[in-house]
């Protein structure tokens, strides 16, 4: 184990960012679990508009998975009801600020902002469904970015789901969303800013190079699960297609029925070693439009992260973050974990 060394810091050449390791600010790796509430079991509801029944109390439907049920869906894919965005607006950009060159410049607010709901039954999560049945869910996410592709607007898509309400869920019942956005956001172009400069250095793409010696956690025919080099976040994972791919919605069925079972057994080795924490699942993808000059060094991967530490001060000042849990030690917990059958 790693841990009775000192201080280390690491950059981490897929979002160039620096991380600082400090095991010092922890326990053991061993000893970390979420804070559960004792009181969350009786708030919890029974129904809710995203319930089976409750169809008409929900923003308008984009689709529902077996397409042609009625009562007996199991994905349905929604509106958000508050969306962040407004479909309805033209993508026109108005500069504000005066007429010099540092002038801010905005963008209309067009994009889509869409809810997944995964399951129709109310006190099922995404970790209680079946491997495939979670790969239904992934291949919901595929078919709506390709619909979303239709629209030249649309420069990126941000699949992503909140786990828990210390996580940014608003509704207790599972589900994720989706978000198209007219511009490239900077956590994606940084992204793919510092891969081009690996790829520029090395020939490689970096995914692809991954190191998965002391920080693999499991693998699956055609995806790998890793605690990575410089993980910004205690036991943070991240799932990474073997195969270079640079669009999450390049997912075949095979590949998707593959990865949602190691998706499922992620979920439940972060539940049984964390005691079930909030998380983020976030998959980062290239963008609708990007230059093919640009496929070779981009690489689509799905990230883990559970709520177990509160962003301070040092890390909105400096963009650097501590973590208290080198990244080896933590695939080794994960990796050793049980999960029953």
């Amino acid at each position: 184990m790693a841990t009775n060394r000192g201080p280390e810091i690491r950059k981490d050449a897929v979002h160039n960012r620096w991380v600082i390791f400090s095991p010092a600010r922890a326990r053991r790796p061993s000893d970390f679990k979420s804070k559960s509430d004792p009181n969350q079991k009786s708030t919890i509801q029974t129904e809710c508009p995203f319930c089976a029944g409750h169809e008409h109390e929900c923003a308008p439907e984009i689709f529902r998975v077996p397409p042609d049920s009625t009562s007996d869906w199991n994905i349905r894919v929604i509106e958000n009801l508050y969306p962040a965005l407004s479909r309805d607006l033209e993508s026109t950009s108005v500069e504000c600020g005066g007429d010099s060159a540092a002038a801010a410049v905005a963008v209309a607010g067009l994009g889509f902002h869409d809810v997944v709901i995964e399951s129709p039954e109310h006190p099922v999560h995404l970790i209680d469904l079946s491997e495939d049945q979670i790969g239904e869910v992934l291949l919901a996410y595929k078919k709506r970015i390709e619909q979303l592709r239709a629209f030249d607007s649309i420069k990126y898509v941000q699949v992503f789901k909140n786990h828990g309400a210390s996580a940014g869920a608003s509704m207790s019942h599972s589900h994720s969303q989706i978000m198209a956005l007219p511009i490239v956001p900077p956590t994606a172009s940084a992204r793919i800013q510092s891969m081009k400069e690996f790829f520029g250095q090395t020939g490689k793409c970096g995914l692809c190079q991954v190191r998965v010696d002391d920080f693999i956690i499991n693998e699956s025919s055609h995806f790998i699960s890793i605690v990575p080099f410089a993980a910004t976040y205690p036991f943070e994972i991240w799932i990474i297609p073997r195969d270079h791919s640079s669009h999450f919605h390049e997912l075949d069925s095979e590949k998707a029925f593959d990865v949602g079972g190691l998706l499922k057994l992620m979920l439940m080795k972060m539940s049984l070693q964390l005691n079930d924490p909030p998380y983020n699942l976030m998959i980062h993808t290239a963008p609708l439009q990007i230059d093919s000059t640009h496929l070779p060094f981009t690489h689509w991967f799905i990230q883990i992260v559970p709520q177990l530490s509160v962003v301070g001060g040092f890390e909105l000042g400096t963009g650097c973050y501590i973590n208290p849990v080198f990244p080896e030690d933590a695939a080794k917990v994960l990796r050793e974990v049980s999960v029953p059958n």
